[in-house]
């Protein structure tokens, strides 16, 4: 019998939702959703996911019938391709490990099939598909010709050298190159995966096919082809969103108090953005707990710990001192504010962390991470009237970077960092503005998970409308 570790119990305990529930539902789509329940069993999250979409399309049928002809909505939830293959490596004490790997290429109406690969034990192929259809429709909002795809692996990068990493990379790479390509589909980095990874992984796929296609993998070096401000772009794309949001209601974040989950790549670059924008940044946190700092958090230290060291966040109270504290384990939303930013994983902020946010007098939410609250979070949110921001929405800075890196790949090109940074503010007002309308146009005036979901879908509908069905 294989031992299940201890903290992927508490993982699984704390993050896998339960089977959802819709309270009302347009009959045309009621029969869509038992179809998606029934075909895809056990898999959680993209019932989740295919749930708020749906749930969200109601309106759009009853003023748009056309949308629920030729099996559209169907076709749009049902992936094109699924992949899944064996990794074998062999770690530094030369035994052979496997693990298994995952490519789903959700809809590639829009163009080539564009989304993270993800190295987490969690990562199973509910977890790759209900990504992959989150990515079609934030991918559509970003207004770029990308479709939507995901990957990943069950792969834990944690404590494995930088050897067994490299010869992971190796061996994930000699299947996955068969089924990508720069006009077919288009990876880039997620969790546990980042610029050393796709490295290894572009070194592996040029080696295999002979030629240095720059435009098949996004989030490179510098060296060979990466965009600058890939890295920040997330988290700088979700402070842009909650700046729009709240200037929208005539407000700011000068002066607020913000607590961010998380302390990789997208909440420490949320972090550095909505400083510069004069919030306080007062918590934040990584798996095994979170530090508390109200003179503001040294966001220095905490890039050199996570960055530099790849270090726990417990170490910034043992560096920084003065009135800082770590609580293990916990929740870093019992700490009051005026702006939440979950950036951590999915399914990270429950019903009882919203109600205590709320309580506490939050203002703001925005999804940094990929569906990180959970339906009963997102409710207490909406019908207290707190400005919500789903991550189809507030997270697509990332991808609409990666987009901008595959435009200077293929004309190669490198722009600034100035430049890059300007286009991925205007991309995401653009996406802000488009949700804000669209919400207005049906009815819900404010609610941007309504908004994104709409505005997503009718994008990726027309284009599937205008192929004809294929």
């Amino acid at each position: 019998m294989i031992a299940i570790p201890a903290r992927l119990v508490t993982f699984a305990a704390k993050h896998i939702p339960k089977e959802p529930t819709v309270k009302s539902l347009d009959p045309k789509l009621q029969p869509i959703l038992n179809t998606v329940l029934h075909r895809n069993a056990g898999e959680s999250e993209f019932h989740q996911a295919a749930c708020e979409v749906l749930e969200s399309l109601s309106r759009v049928i009853a003023v748009n019938p056309h949308y629920s002809e030729e099996a559209l909505i169907e076709r749009i939830c049902e992936p094109e391709r699924q992949i899944i293959f064996r990794v074998p490596w062999i770690d530094d004490n030369n035994q052979v490990q496997i693990n298994r790997g995952f490519r789903v290429q959700f809809n590639s109406a829009l163009g080539p099939y564009k989304g993270g690969i993800r190295f987490h034990p969690s990562v199973n192929v509910g977890i790759i598909k209900f990504l992959g259809f989150e990515q079609t429709f934030k991918n559509a909002l970003t207004g770029m010709p990308i479709g939507g795809g995901k990957g990943g692996s069950d792969f834990d990068p944690k404590g494995r050298s930088d050897r067994e990493i490299m010869r992971f990379c190796q061996s994930f790479m000699i299947e996955l190159h068969r089924h990508i390509g720069e006009y077919v589909d288009v990876p880039a980095g997620d969790i546990g995966v980042g610029a050393r990874e796709i490295g290894y992984m572009f070194g592996m796929y040029k080696r295999l096919n002979n030629r240095f296609e720059a435009g098949v993998l996004t989030g490179k070096g510098m060296s060979y082809g990466g965009s600058r401000a890939r890295k920040e772009a997330t988290g700088y794309g979700t402070a842009f969103f909650v700046r729009s949001m709240m200037e929208r209601q005539g407000t700011g974040i000068d002066g607020r108090r913000c607590v961010v989950s998380g302390s990789g790549n997208v909440a420490i670059y949320a972090m550095e953005k909505i400083q510069s924008f004069g919030g306080k940044i007062i918590a934040c946190s990584d798996s095994a707990g979170y530090i508390v700092d109200e003179a503001g958090i040294d966001l220095d230290l905490v890039k050199r710990i996570k960055e530099a060291e790849r270090g726990r966040i417990s170490h910034y109270v043992e560096v920084k001192g003065g009135d800082s504290h770590y609580v293990a384990g916990g929740s870093v939303w019992d700490v009051p504010c005026d702006i939440a930013l979950p950036c951590a994983t999915q399914n990270e902020l429950g019903g009882d962390d919203a109600k205590t946010l709320i309580k506490n007098g939050v203002v703001a939410v925005a999804e940094g991470a990929n569906m990180p609250c959970t339906p009963e979070a997102i409710h207490h949110f909406r019908a207290a009237g707190v400005m919500f921001a789903p991550g189809k929405a507030a997270n697509a800075g990332g991808v609409a970077t990666s987009a901008l890196e595959m435009q200077q790949n293929a004309s190669r090109d490198s722009w600034t960092f100035a430049k890059t940074e300007s286009r991925l503010e205007e991309i995401m007002a653009g996406i802000h503005d488009a949700c804000h309308e669209t919400a207005e146009e049906y009815g819900a005036p404010g609610d941007y998970v309504l908004g994104a979901n709409i505005a997503g879908f009718v994008r990726v509908a027309d284009g599937m409308l205008a192929m004809g069905v294929i």
